[in-house]
């Protein structure tokens, strides 16, 4: 008996020596570096979410890739605009297009549901035939739903926007809904090492304040490749957009950053959906034709990029960049 215990605690420590040491090598070399840039090098993603949401926030979308700082988007498959997003995708097959993964309809009057049948994910629905508005709550996908529906679904989607010739170029979750409970995140991780796509990660100063400071070198280990920092909206930097991204843009740090923000046209289609559209029309501006922008940008040196080098690099595809 003594002998199987002392075998057992040797298989114990030298699995999680292996682990410790898989983490190390994957952690070692900052992205950056396996990106072709130096260390110190800012580099830069300006992620447009909520693409699909509406005609105007795709026109946003579109605008800010072509002709502004966006170097990606991601696309809500169950929204009405899906069609739109698509169609763009196979007329510009180079567009650096990711999968927003939804699971909730937040909005009053502008609504969605799943991509599944209702009678296949019942605990997705609510009495309205929509998605939850809320992640936690009385009226949260966490109160009513599983786990495991909450995949289902997003496999559905993945699955329909690859067939509708979307190339992928990673996923993230709206409003976190894959993000913020373990059993969710756990399948979130499952479908980007399924998919071998890179995934939205909350930075490690989030990750250690809940508690799981082993979870983004144990996801390098495991071959997943995702930004070094994360910016959103929270915490608002001024009064406009335009003050909070410039003010955000000025304190990056080396290394790859993702901001993620929801551009939208000043519509009244956009103003008819969300009391949010001034903001959205703001963040529009200011990553599509502000000079101050592009100012800030070149005068910190900041490096655009999106968010296919980043898959091409899990994938071993990647091409490092000429630098000369």
């Amino acid at each position: 008996m003594a002998i199987v215990l002392l075998s057992l605690l040797a298989l114990v420590l030298l699995t999680a020596g292996l682990l410790a040491l898989l983490c190390w090598r994957a952690n070692a070399t900052p992205l950056a570096v396996r990106l072709g840039y130096s260390a110190q090098d800012r580099l830069l993603i300006v992620n447009a979410d909520d693409t699909g949401l509406c005609h105007s926030a795709n026109t946003a979308a579109f605008q800010g890739l072509e002709q502004g700082l966006m170097g990606s988007c991601t696309v809500m498959v169950p929204a009405p605009g899906f069609p739109e997003v698509a169609e763009y995708a196979r007329t510009h097959p180079q567009a650096d297009i990711g999968i927003h993964l939804t699971h909730t309809a937040e909005w009053k009057t502008y609504r969605w549901g799943p991509i599944l049948p209702a009678d296949q994910v019942p605990t997705l629905v609510d009495p309205e035939g929509c998605f939850w508005p809320e992640v936690f709550g009385e009226r949260g996908v966490y109160t009513h739903s599983h786990p495991a529906a909450v995949y289902r679904e997003a496999v559905a989607q993945v699955d329909k926007a690859m067939a509708a010739g979307i190339d992928l170029t990673h996923i993230d979750s709206h409003m976190g809904a894959m993000q913020y409970a373990l059993p969710y995140a756990l399948r979130y991780i499952r479908l980007a090492l399924k998919l071998d796509l890179p995934l939205r990660m909350p930075s490690q100063e989030m990750c250690a304040k809940q508690g799981a400071k082993w979870l983004r070198p144990a996801l390098r280990a495991l071959g997943l490749v995702f930004p070094d920092y994360l910016f959103l909206e929270d915490g608002r930097r001024g009064a406009s957009a335009a003050e909070h991204w410039h003010a955000v843009l000025r304190d990056l740090k080396p290394g790859v950053t993702e901001i993620f923000i929801h551009p939208a046209l000043a519509t009244a289609e956009m103003q008819g959906i969300t009391g949010s559209w001034n903001w959205r029309a703001g963040e529009f501006q200011t990553f599509f034709d502000d000079p101050e922008t592009r100012r800030i940008v070149q005068e910190q040196g900041l490096i655009l990029i999106g968010y296919r080098p980043l898959r091409d690099l899990q994938r071993g595809t990647y091409r490092k960049p000429v630098r000369r």
